[in-house]
């Protein structure tokens, strides 16, 4: 349905909806930006968007478009957009407006003429229903070929949900790049929280990226302690490394 991504990039999944998955690709392409990447940031379907004059919209899609610095339009960002929070293929379905593939593609292929690396952004877990025929966000990133970053949760119950998406990703061809432990408390972590880190490198056979704290964004705005959060990863070495 989609062709591989033809330049770098890594595509953000996580362990579920709500993990963090926006801030940590923003923080990803703000990490390319400051290195002198020009980058494109693609949120190939969003639910939840708000109506403003112009239609419909995806403030995830403006909030990676801000970090990116992008040059591109928000409907190539964000070309498949559904007002109710539900699953891309629930959405579609009650909005009697089904996903165009094409559209994604052809933001995949416009946006990458113009671009030397690519971050993406799935939706919800890699299980979530994209289409009517079944197609899932396991699907997407299998066809976009991209290494993939996992976000997850530091508190209990992220060791299960983690190695169940490290699992279906491997199995489904995907290069995993590593997991990003979002939301952190550096203060008062709960023991689950401390060796939750370490499960998952060890029975994920992967490593912890990064752990970015838990702290809130201002007015949409990457934080320091964020940033530096990140900036240790060589997140280039990851992006060249391509499929399998």
């Amino acid at each position: 349905m989609l062709a591989p991504v033809p330049i770098p990039g890594l595509f953000v999944t996580g362990t579920d909806t709500d993990v963090g998955k926006t801030v940590v690709a923003g923080l990803i392409a703000d990490w390319f930006r400051r290195r002198g990447a020009r980058v494109a940031v693609l949120k190939p379907a969003a639910t939840g968007c708000v109506r403003r004059r112009e239609g419909l919209v995806s403030e995830d899609a403006e909030f990676l478009a801000r970090c990116a610095d992008a040059r591109f339009p928000l409907d190539l960002i964000c070309p498949q957009r559904y007002a109710e929070p539900l699953a891309p293929a629930v959405a579609a379905q009650r909005a009697k407006q089904p996903l165009d593939w094409p559209a994604i593609d052809r933001s995949v292929r416009l946006m990458s003429a113009g671009s030397d690396v690519m971050v993406v952004e799935g939706v919800g877990g890699v299980m979530v229903p994209m289409d009517a025929t079944g197609h899932t966000v396991l699907d997407v990133a299998r066809w976009l070929a991209l290494p993939a970053v996992v976000v997850a949760r530091p508190g209990l119950g992220t060791i299960n949900h983690t190695l169940l998406t490290l699992n279906a990703l491997r199995s489904a061809g995907v290069r995993v790049a590593g997991v990003v432990i979002n939301r952190y408390r550096t203060d008062g972590a709960s023991v689950a929280e401390e060796t939750n880190l370490a499960a998952i490198e060890r029975w994920g056979k992967t490593q912890v990226l990064a752990t970015v704290p838990d702290t809130v964004l201002e007015h949409g705005f990457l934080p320091p302690d964020l940033i530096a959060s990140v900036d240790a990863v060589d997140w280039a070495a990851f992006a060249h490394a391509g499929s399998p």
